[in-house]
């Protein structure tokens, strides 16, 4: 995909080692004890992040709020089965990229189904390309996230999570939950679909 990320609009999240209170463990600990002010204190902590990774996933904000707000309730409400504490953001993007794969594939049926909207969804730019990005990326953002919403909701996912979030290969395969090889095997397959869409798009009269 041509387009860099630095065109697409930023949600603040805190850098990583910033001063911003307790770890990350700290409060994943504090939290399984029954401590709202933890549970709240990792919401605020990552709220950007995941309605920005909602939002990149999904390609709008119609649905990405309520995404964000049903990957927290799962978090909070498992966390459980956090094995490492301290690794409360990667397994959190984890069930965010879950949760965005049911609601794209929901779409899918439905549509398929013939029991919703049979336009595609509505592309919400502004929440979603920076405003100083220039019209040709615009144009090519809107492009790509058209295709995006044709293709089958695994290989669309995969797509987003390498070309947009700048995943390897084994990372993709963490966060959908799925072996090397089929990450690999999407990835090919995702590749292909938007060659042949953006080469098509661009042989139009």
């Amino acid at each position: 995909m041509p387009t860099s990320r630095s065109h697409l609009r930023a949600v603040p999240t805190p850098p990583p080692g910033a001063a911003r209170g307790p770890s990350d463990a700290a409060l994943v600990v504090a939290a399984r004890a029954g401590e709202d002010w933890a549970r709240e204190a990792l919401c605020r902590r990552y709220a950007g992040m995941v309605i920005g990774l909602s939002r990149r996933l999904l390609g709008s904000d119609g649905e990405a709020d309520d995404l964000a707000q049903e990957a927290f309730v799962q978090a909070i409400g498992s966390l459980d089965a956090l094995a490492d504490p301290q690794a409360f953001a990667g397994w959190m993007k984890s069930i965010v990229v879950r949760t965005a794969h049911k609601v794209v594939r929901r779409r899918v049926l439905m549509r398929r189904l013939g029991l919703g909207p049979r336009e595609r969804e509505a592309l919400d730019e502004s929440s979603l390309v920076s405003p100083d990005a220039p019209p040709d990326v615009r144009a090519e953002l809107r492009a790509i996230y058209t295709i995006l919403q044709a293709m089958p909701a695994r290989e669309r996912i995969a797509l987003v999570l390498r070309r947009v979030e700048g995943l390897s290969h084994e990372e993709v395969a963490e966060q959908l939950g799925v072996s090397l090889s089929t990450a690999k095997r999407l990835a090919a397959a995702s590749d292909a679909t938007l060659e042949r869409a953006m080469r098509a798009r661009k042989e139009e009269p």
